[in-house]
């Protein structure tokens, strides 16, 4: 099948399933998703693979069973939130409001009073597309820093949802400028910073005990700008509402050597992530190759000692 027809029937499953659980229960939806995430689960062998080898070292007082227990029960959320998102495609915005509950607002807020704009640090956990649109009318409208879907389509229809509350999508390819405009406006952006990067493009912190790639971008930026950084995460509970939660925003020291505190703030920022996932292992995309990068720099280490010995 060519991409282009692949597009076109992935936009339409879409279309189809959003008009058909759009008219449904809220709860019987959610109860679906994870219905479906387990068959999933069971169609995907790979990537469960994946989240097992992952989730192994990072909990390493846990047995296969519990392993693997987990890595299906992030099937089950991720299926739950995409049937929820489908779900509120066409709600307006104060029903989006009203299925989450928010803590520690006045730490997003009181930075922005400053008036150097604020990054808002999140990860791939809980639903960080609801934490968006519940933000807008909280805080304030924020920008988006996103990487657009392969599908046109379906990219469209992220971005049509992801507006409905106020706020803007830049897309990270040559994103710089305007963030730089935003964050000395005043603005809140928005940034994940949970995936794996290419050694160039950051550096190795610690992540569940291994060393793992991360952007830097958070830190230089609030280094360059003078803007706080504020970690929050949202999480889906048992009665079927959001939380979301914001922190206390990291210190940030600018008259400090500027690598030393890129190093410390972005190790700031994965503890918080790890800290965040150990409280809803299920809810975080273990299926990610989070350590991609370490241990594909490992493998070319040992070739080349190999090669130098040779």
């Amino acid at each position: 099948m060519s991409k282009a027809w692949r597009f076109r029937l992935e936009a339409a499953a879409a279309t189809l399933v959003s008009a058909l659980v759009r008219p449904l229960p809220r709860r019987f939806v959610l109860g679906l998703g994870r219905a479906l995430g387990s068959v999933w689960a069971a169609l995907d062998p790979r990537h469960r693979r994946i989240a097992v080898d992952n989730l192994r070292p990072s909990f390493t007082d846990w047995d296969a069973q519990r392993l693997d227990r987990v890595a299906r029960g992030v099937y089950r959320h991720f299926g739950a939130t995409v049937l929820d998102l489908l779900w509120m495609q066409g709600r307006s915005a104060q029903e989006l409001l009203s299925l989450a509950d928010v803590e520690g607002v006045e730490n997003a807020r009181a930075p922005l009073a400053r008036g150097k704009g604020v990054i808002y640090c999140t990860a791939h956990i809980g639903n960080w597309e609801l934490h968006g649109l519940v933000h807008g009318p909280t805080i304030g409208a924020l920008s988006l820093v996103a990487r657009p879907l392969d599908n046109p389509a379906l990219d469209r229809r992220l971005v049509a949802l992801r507006a409905i509350t106020g706020n803007r999508i830049v897309y990270k390819k040559k994103a710089l400028a305007t963030v730089l405009r935003d964050l000395r406006s005043g603005r809140g952006v928005a940034f994940l910073l949970d995936q794996n990067v290419q050694a160039q493009d950051g550096i190795f912190v610690d992540f569940f005990g291994r060393k793992a790639a991360t952007t830097t971008v958070a830190a230089a930026l609030a280094l360059k700008t003078g803007c706080a950084i504020v970690p929050c995460w949202t999480e889906l509970r048992e009665d079927g509402r959001y939380l979301l939660r914001y922190e206390p925003e990291l210190p940030v020291h600018p008259g400090a050597d500027r690598d030393a505190e890129i190093v410390r703030i972005t190790q700031a920022i994965a503890s918080r992530t790890e800290t965040w996932v150990r409280q809803k292992p299920e809810q975080w995309l273990w299926i990610h190759r989070r350590w991609k990068t370490v241990a594909v720099s490992s493998q070319l280490s040992a070739i080349s000692d190999a090669r130098s010995r040779s």
